[in-house]
């Protein structure tokens, strides 16, 4: 039974550098590029954040075949503003660190961060008085991303393929 051991460990050591490296390495500030449109926006980059929220202006909720969307503009680092109609998924209710609880709409949005795309979950909410525009959590970063919080803006937003239903 214990012959076996030190060749399980031997691989585990051997496998755990590659997993590791496998995940794209971010710093706690980046620039991503949001989508449709490819939007240069910068990012905190937040594991204590479960989602992904945005700075939007002007929310204006719409009909649309009888479906509930939301119709909002950001504006990109280079102060570029962008409009953008999306179906909304649903409404959640977010408790601030401050204790007061917030209504908001969450849209499905792409989000390239370094070389990896994906279509996430953003909620949208004001915030104006913050230094980054757009927050990602934890739920986009899962299992591709490990953060190097003493870094920033480690990688530019390369991905290759961003197609998202418009």
């Amino acid at each position: 039974m214990f012959k076996y051991l030190p060749v399980c460990f031997l691989i585990g050591i051997v496998l755990l550098p590659q997993t590791l490296s496998a995940k794209e390495m971010v710093g706690w500030v980046e620039n991503a590029r949001l989508y449709p449109g490819g939007l240069l926006i910068k990012a905190k980059i937040d594991s204590g954040a479960t989602s992904s929220s945005i700075n939007c202006n002007c929310v204006t909720p719409i009909k649309r075949d009888g479906e509930k969307w939301v119709r909002f503009s950001v504006m990109s680092t280079t102060g570029e503003l962008k409009w953008y109609e999306r179906k909304i998924l649903h409404t959640v209710k977010i408790k601030r660190h401050f204790g007061e609880s917030q209504q908001r709409f969450v849209v499905k949005m792409g989000i390239c961060l370094g070389d990896v795309f994906k279509e996430t979950e953003i909620n949208l909410v004001d915030r104006t008085g913050l230094n980054y525009p757009l927050l990602i959590g934890r739920r986009f970063l899962e299992g591709t991303h490990t953060i190097d919080p003493g870094r920033t803006f480690m990688n530019k937003p390369r991905c290759k393929r961003a197609i998202i239903n418009e």
